[in-house]
């Protein structure tokens, strides 16, 4: 298996994201596959440093729907950030993969340091 470390220090957080993504598939492999699992383990350590352009930090906003009448909720991101930092970074990561039966077990991949 191999292991890939990133600095995430100074970094915004959708190309850290899409560039965890490109690992997480392998596309940066010479013998890359697209239906074959990678083998590669990506670890993101200073994961608090991340740094947010413009204001999203404060007027990003997540919403969940529980499919119940009025079951909808709405998180800023600040919110999340205070909760789990990790749980915001693969959260974006995770719908930058593609939207298929592999998403899941290539998620699993993803470790954060902190």
């Amino acid at each position: 298996m191999t292991k890939v470390e990133i600095d995430a220090t100074n970094e915004p957080l959708g190309r850290l994201s899409s560039r965890i993504a490109v690992l997480l598939r392998g596309k940066h492999l010479p013998a890359y596959q697209p239906n074959v699992l990678p083998q590669v383990e990506v670890s993101v350590k200073n994961l608090k440093k991340i740094k947010f352009t413009g204001k999203k930090f404060t007027d990003k906003i997540y919403y969940k729907y529980s499919g119940y009448h009025s079951g909808i909720t709405s998180r800023t991101l600040e919110q999340r950030w205070e909760k789990d930092p990790a749980e915001v970074l693969r959260y974006s990561v995770y719908r930058m993969l593609p939207k298929n039966k592999t998403r899941d077990k290539i998620i699993k991949n993803l470790k954060v340091v902190s």
